[in-house]
């Protein structure tokens, strides 16, 4: 069964980046498109982005030309990269995959803005 888990979190400075992987397991990772999400303290999960299996990607308006994903289909990791980080950024994140009816959620990994 396909799993998913995600590292790469961490505290950083506001202006900062981190990249973030997520990990699949299964033989059917690399047919799915991945989407990342946040959650945000005491907050519901907000869509960040996804990439498809063509690569292709779909971003949120208020991360689009600051967070880029992209994937290793070999690896099967998919990765976000998390480029001037605001306070609002701030968050668990998750990777997510909808795979034949199944809503498939990793742990996450915590990201935190703050000086």
């Amino acid at each position: 069964q396909m799993q998913l888990v995600e590292s790469g979190g961490g505290l950083v400075q506001p202006g900062g980046a981190l990249k973030l992987t997520c990990k699949g397991s299964g033989r059917d990772f690399r047919f799915a498109a991945v989407a990342w999400y946040r959650q945000g303290p005491g907050k519901g999960r907000d869509f960040v982005g996804d990439i498809g299996v063509d690569g292709s990607t779909i971003y949120a308006d208020s991360v689009r030309g600051r967070h880029t994903i992209t994937r290793d289909i070999d690896k099967d990791l998919v990765y976000l990269q998390l480029n001037d980080l605001r306070p609002e950024d701030t968050g668990l994140y998750f990777c997510y995959v909808d795979w034949q009816g199944r809503n498939i959620w990793g742990q996450g990994t915590q990201v935190t803005v703050a000086l």
